[in-house]
């Protein structure tokens, strides 16, 4: 049994008299621990697809099962249950708290599960071992960014959801970035999913899944993906 299926997803917008389809009977998988890219252009419906799975947005029909629970069908409450004891988020601009040194920005959402990591050791895995008692404002976006993985996978979450995460760097940062990322699945056991319009990065996938006009237009199989070294964009 996948340990991610999504079934006939439909997610509408209302504008007035406009209907904008988001996402238009959306059908995939995802095993445990795969690492799997969600590919396509701005618009596609990948960023809705990803807000939907990590329990930020609801759709409007059709079934998201993630380890047996059918998240479509949950409350808010238990949504927010999910967001907190199950998911973890690495987004394109970090979203750190500002006044709060990287070590206070990892514990912001380890204090809030059981079993967490200590944000110590969190920052010391991305490479952050130094940095831990500097403010944002202190640190290269890079580090930002690994604050901000060090952050999600602190809680010891079952999915780790990144939107864009390379987006807002470099790309000798954003290849360090997606190494961290990619260890989290290989090493792990982490079930990541990673949203991005770079068709570069899909390489490094264990499943790719291609979004077009708010569908799912394809999907790929890499039996072996690309190692991060040989990746270039």
């Amino acid at each position: 049994m996948a340990y991610i299926e999504v079934k006939h997803s439909y997610k509408r917008y209302h504008m007035g008299d406009t209907t904008i389809v988001a996402n238009n009977d959306i059908n995939f998988t995802v095993n445990r621990g795969e690492l799997v890219v969600i590919l396509g252009a701005s618009g596609a419906g990948k960023s809705t697809m990803l807000n939907i799975l990590g329990g930020m947005d609801t759709n409007d029909e059709g079934d998201v099962i993630i380890d047996g629970q059918n998240i479509a069908h949950e409350s808010p409450r238990e949504l927010t249950a999910y967001r907190r004891d199950d998911v973890g988020f690495v987004f394109q601009f970090y979203n750190l708290v500002e006044n709060l040194t990287a070590k206070e920005n990892v514990e912001l959402a380890s204090e809030i599960v059981n079993n967490a990591q200590d944000a110590t050791q969190a920052l010391k895995d991305v490479g952050l071992g130094d940095r831990i008692n500097n403010f944002p404002s202190q640190l290269s976006g890079g580090e930002q960014q690994r604050v901000a993985i060090a952050r999600a996978v602190a809680k010891n979450p079952k999915i780790l959801l990144c939107d864009e995460p390379t987006g807002a760097l470099d790309y000798a940062t954003g290849k360090q970035v997606l190494q961290i990322i990619q260890d989290m699945s290989r090493q792990r056991g982490a079930t990541v999913i990673i949203v991005t319009h770079n068709a570069a990065i899909a390489s490094i996938a264990d499943r790719v899944i291609h979004f077009r006009d708010a569908q799912v237009a394809g999907i790929d199989i890499h039996d072996q993906p690309a190692d991060i070294a040989d990746i270039t964009w």
